[in-house]
C-alpha cells in the first residue's frame, strides 16, 4: 500500500465537499475548486473523510494513489486556509508595486513588466523588494510565481534577479579569481 494514499483525508469544518463520480469539488472559506480525477481510483466519502482507493497493485494504479490523494488534500488544504509564495527581488533598480489587482515590475528592462492576476490570485506587495502570491489551489500558485521569476532568474556573478524566499542561489567568481 501507499503510505500516503492509505491515509485518509480529513475534511476540516467549514469547507463543502461534493463527490460527482471522479469529479471532485471543494468549497471553502478561501475559494472553490473543481478537479477530475483517474477512472482507475475510486473515491469514497465516509464520516467527513474522504478516502481513496486503488483496484490492484499494477505500476500505475500504485503510482496514481499517492498522487491522488494528495491532490484531494491540497484541494481541501487550499479552500480551507489557502496557498502562498514569497518572492524576492535583488538587484539595484528592481521593485515591485501593485496596480489594481495587478502586478508591475520594474526589473532594469526599457519598459516596466505588467503581470496580470489570473481568476482566484491575488498579489500582496509588502515592500518593493518583495512580493506575496496567494490562492487556494497549490498547483496555480507555483505556476503563477514561477512566471514572475522566468522574467530575472537569478545570476550566479552577482546575485541579482527574482528569487523565492529561502533559496539559496550559488555564486561563481568572476574573471579576476580566475587569472590568480
Amino acid at each position: 500500500m501507499s503510505r500516503i494514499g492509505k491515509q485518509p483525508v480529513v475534511i476540516p469544518e467549514g469547507v463543502e465537499v461534493k463527490l460527482d463520480g471522479q469529479t471532485l469539488t471543494v468549497k471553502g472559506p478561501k475559494g472553490e475548486l473543481t478537479r477530475s480525477f483517474n477512472e482507475m481510483m475510486s473515491l469514497k466519502m465516509e464520516d467527513n473523510q474522504i478516502i481513496v482507493e486503488r483496484p490492484d497493485d499494477s505500476r500505475e494504479a500504485k503510482s496514481l494513489h499517492g498522487l491522488t490523494r494528495s491532490l484531494v488534500n491540497n484541494m481541501v488544504e487550499g479552500c480551507k486556509d489557502g496557498f502562498s509564495k514569497k518572492l524576492q527581488l535583488v538587484g539595484v533598480g528592481y521593485r515591485a508595486a501593485l496596480k489594481g489587482k495587478n502586478l508591475e515590475l520594474q526589473l532594469g528592462f526599457s519598459h516596466p513588466v505588467l503581470i496580470d492576476a489570473p481568476d482566484g490570485i491575488t498579489f500582496e506587495v509588502p515592500s518593493q523588494e518583495e512580493i506575496i502570491v496567494h490562492g487556494p489551489s497549490k498547483e496555480e500558485v507555483g505556476q503563477v510565481a514561477a512566471n514572475i521569476r522566468s522574467w530575472r532568474k537569478p545570476e550566479p556573478y552577482k546575485g541579482k534577479g527574482i528569487r523565492y524566499e529561502g533559496e539559496y542561489v550559488r555564486r561563481k567568481l568572476g574573471k579576476a579569481a580566475k587569472s590568480e
